[in-house]
């Protein structure tokens, strides 16, 4: 056309738009340039390219000279750039166009009032979202969806399933789009009768689901806890996607059902599905959940595979399984690889792990190094810096993390003081601990006055432990943790009546102690014990192997300590009843399974008791092996008759 002389200008509008639609926007804009200014359809096909594609900035920019050369916008101007102001979170900008569209005379139909509501809760201004769907004299589903979007997209759960319930109950059929943001806030919320309820007007209304809904459906289920019907809406979806596969093994691992999560992400590879770095990532935690050494290192291997290896979550999961496996060897690989760019969630990870495995100089070092690069240290940093400080028995150290919040500005949580309370209590710091406590501005929960008696417990501090018992159970009157800690507290004091007036209590309510287990993977399948277990097929060689090593300990020096029988029990009985606790039956089975040179690596649902630890020193030493034992608060890694943690723990 150009090279014919023939007069193009005059099909400029078509021309631009066939560049548009065929992803040539320079070209558009070239041809753009050399057009009269009067026309506004051009104006609005180059504005609204530059907001689809991405380019906010060039649309608002394009917007100022459309202004200053006036010409006219009109309703679909604004609907363009209010969708550029809500990429770029530009809440002033749209604003100013709100005004200037008020001001022109232009009212706004359902498809601009969406895009203003749209604009103006992705800059959270969602009261002003509100005042424009009041306004509207017409609303129809594209509307109500975007304000329930909003709401949840701002976190207001609550206002977001009130307004659906208003947009049901006004006649107003909601779309696949409506219902899965609204079953993201009953998740969020765990809601779960008002989810059957959402399911209800899904199956009532013969809603076609896509993927992304059925989703939504099947995560609420399972962060409300029923993962039955989690399961039932997953198999009923004819083609799930990626997506899909990780929702449900996500929601597997929120609740405790690890082992079934790393089964389904087997399956899922099998179909050929490919996970992504949101999968791999679920998967490592489950594997950290129940300490899944050997299945964490295979999935570490398809991730190096998959190219994920450089990704910045994938890596703090990768460093946070090997922390909770009691590898901080592997841990410290990873986060020392120089393809990645060191972030506060990879510091985080990295002094998590420290904290659980005993090294707090290693986690306060590694703080500086984070300092010094200049790396804004935020809330779970400080939280991980604590712990590490208390498992470490770092007093003076701790006190200083805990100043040092006071002077970043660092928003105090109940976690914070919640760690402040166990390095304190830990630290014998009783008095200091519950006056800490009483400080508290948010005042203390359940949580921190149950870290207070457990601490008395260790150190045999009956009135203040009374006092925390008191407060717990003036929150929560038939609280089961803290009736067990109140017992164990006088059986440690030898106080027989109150533990058995704690026990008669606990019977009439219906409080059950949960049993200590133990728990070791040998061959990709976990074997778990309790005291005295009698259930394994090979139980005969498990305490032939058990009754050896104590008597070659004893040998050693082990005496067993009865201390720590909570029965009112004769010295034999109270030395028989230490010889089978869950842990020293799991090692005798890992010595038994595991070959020559191979760590043990155990675990245990409660805090090992202190003959247990002292026993397990004594057995690295005769088996010449080391032994890593994972309890409620941290590793202990056991090594020719020493353990890491100082006897402190």
């Amino acid at each position: 056309m150009v090279r014919t002389g023939f007069p193009y200008l005059k099909l400029s509008i078509k021309l631009i738009d066939m560049y548009l639609k065929c992803g040539r926007i320079d070209d558009a804009r070239k041809l753009f340039n050399k057009m009269p200014p009067q026309h506004v359809v051009p104006w609005n096909a180059m504005i609204s390219a530059y907001a689809q594609h991405g380019c906010g900035k060039e649309a608002l920019r394009l917007f100022m000279i459309m202004h200053f050369g006036h010409v006219f916008p009109d309703e679909f101007t604004f609907t363009s750039v209010f969708k550029a102001c809500a990429d770029l979170g530009y809440a002033l900008g749209g604003r100013v166009a709100h005004g200037r569209m008020v001001v022109s005379g232009l009212k706004a139909n359902v498809f601009v009032g969406s895009a203003i509501i749209d604009m103006y809760v992705k800059c959270s201004r969602v009261k002003d979202a509100r005042l424009v769907f009041d306004g509207m004299d017409e609303r129809d589903v594209v509307l109500w969806t975007a304000l329930v979007v909003g709401y949840v997209h701002n976190e207001k759960d609550e206002e977001a399933l009130e307004m659906f319930g208003e947009m049901v109950h006004g006649g107003m059929r909601p779309d696949e789009y409506t219902v899965a943001s609204v079953l993201i806030a009953c998740g969020n919320l765990l809601a779960l009768r008002e989810g059957i309820q959402i399911h209800a007007v899904i199956i009532k209304e013969a809603l076609e689901l896509d993927n992304s809904s059925h989703t939504s459906l099947l995560s609420m289920y399972a962060k409300c806890g029923s993962v039955g019907d989690s399961f039932k809406v997953f198999n009923g979806m004819s083609n799930a996607n990626m997506v899909s596969w990780t929702a449900m093994i996500t929601g597997l691992v929120q609740n405790g059902q690890e082992e079934d999560a790393l089964s389904l992400f087997h399956k899922m590879t099998s179909f050929s599905i490919k996970p992504n770095q949101f999968t791999f990532s679920v998967a490592l935690k489950a594997c950290a959940g129940v300490a899944l050494f050997a299945e964490g290192k295979q999935i570490h291997v398809l991730i190096m595979k998959a190219g994920f290896d450089t990704d910045v979550f994938v890596a703090a999961a990768l460093i946070d399984m090997y922390g909770k496996c009691g590898c901080m060897g592997m841990a410290l690989l990873v986060f020392n690889n120089r393809l990645l760019e060191k972030d506060v969630v990879l510091f985080n990870a990295m002094i998590s792990g420290y904290a659980q495995n005993g090294h707090g100089q290693e986690g306060l070092q590694l703080f500086e190094e984070m300092q010094q690069l200049g790396i804004i240290p935020n809330s779970a940093t400080f939280i991980s810096l604590l712990s590490a400080c208390s498992n470490s028995g770092m007093l003076e150290e701790g006190r200083r993390v805990f100043r040092v919040m006071f002077a970043l500005g660092i928003v105090l949580s109940r976690e914070h003081y919640g760690c402040m309370v166990d390095l304190l209590g830990r630290a014998g710091q009783l008095e200091e601990a519950e006056k800490l406590i009483r400080s508290m501005p948010m005042g203390p929960d359940t949580v921190i006055w149950r870290t207070l008696l457990s601490a008395c417990k260790i150190h045999g501090e009956i009135g203040i432990g009374q006092r925390a018992a008191e407060s717990v159970l003036r929150l929560v009157e038939e609280d089961d943790g803290t009736h067990v800690l109140l017992s164990n507290l006088y059986a440690s004091a030898s106080n027989w009546t109150e533990v058995a007036r704690i026990k008669n209590k606990m019977r009439n309510i219906g409080v059950k102690k949960d049993p200590a287990l133990s728990w070791i993977e040998v061959n990709h399948k976990i074997y778990v014990f309790v005291a005295g277990d009698q259930s394994h097929p090979r139980k005969n060689e498990i305490y032939a192997k058990l009754d050896e090593l104590i008597l070659r300990t004893e040998d050693l020096g082990y005496v067993p300590d009865t201390r720590f029988v909570l029965q009112d029990l004769d010295d034999e009985m109270k030395e028989r009843s230490l010889h089978y606790h869950s842990e020293k039956l799991t090692i005798a089975f890992g010595l038994l399974c595991l070959p020559l040179g191979v760590p043990i690596r155990i675990f245990k649902n409660l805090r090992v008791c202190g003959d247990c630890h002292n026993w397990i020193k004594f057995t690295s030493r005769v088996v010449q092996r080391e032994i890593i034992a994972r309890d409620a608060k941290r590793f202990h890694h056991f090594k020719d008759g020493i353990c890491s943690c100082g006897d402190y723990w």
